[in-house]
């Protein structure tokens, strides 16, 4: 009975594991498995992320993005500077250089998704167009993990208590 336990749950690990896994290529730029949080009921925020790889001769930014579930779609930093969390819009986007992976994460750089129309549901996906310089629009899904997940397929296990957009003590918004 064990053994039987065992390789049903190996097998739904199999099949939901590469499920999450998305992968897109625009110009010389290379997405890998765009994710989003899952939101509260009447959340009006939502975190979008993702790793992108340059592999090409010239840099390029992601400057944005649009997505039917959100009015905006800004490319935000989050940094700790003196004990004190700070989010700031990167009013000229987010440069990725030749050869290099920038990692879209929780508590770092992230995509943030304002003036939420409908609330994000876990194992769901959020289709949306993001923005880039000179590679310009590709279409992605961001496939959404759980409301605290630090990652796209850890369901939110290993979130830090408090670290979500919507939880946040003393952040605003509105920037």
């Amino acid at each position: 009975m064990l053994y039987k336990s065992l390789v049903t749950a190996a097998l739904a690990a199999a099949i939901a594991g590469p499920a999450l896994a998305h992968d897109y290529t625009v110009g010389t730029l290379k997405i890998h498995d765009p994710w989003a949080r899952a939101t509260p009921k009447g959340a009006q925020v939502a975190g979008g992320y993702m790793s992108i790889t340059n592999t090409g001769k010239q840099p390029d930014r992601l400057v944005g993005g649009s997505t039917a579930v959100a009015t905006g779609f800004e490319v935000h930093e989050m940094s700790v500077a003196n004990g004190v969390m700070k989010m700031r819009e990167l009013p000229n986007g987010l440069e990725i250089k030749p050869g290099q992976t920038v990692t879209l994460k929780p508590n770092g750089y992230h995509i943030m998704l304002t003036g939420l129309k409908t609330q994000l549901k876990q194992g769901g996906d959020v289709a949306a167009t993001l923005k880039f310089e000179k590679a310009g629009a590709v279409k992605v899904d961001f496939a959404v993990a759980g409301i605290g997940a630090m990652s796209a397929d850890n369901g939110g296990h290993d979130a830090a208590a408090g670290m979500s957009h919507d939880s946040m003590p003393g952040m605003k918004m509105g920037h």
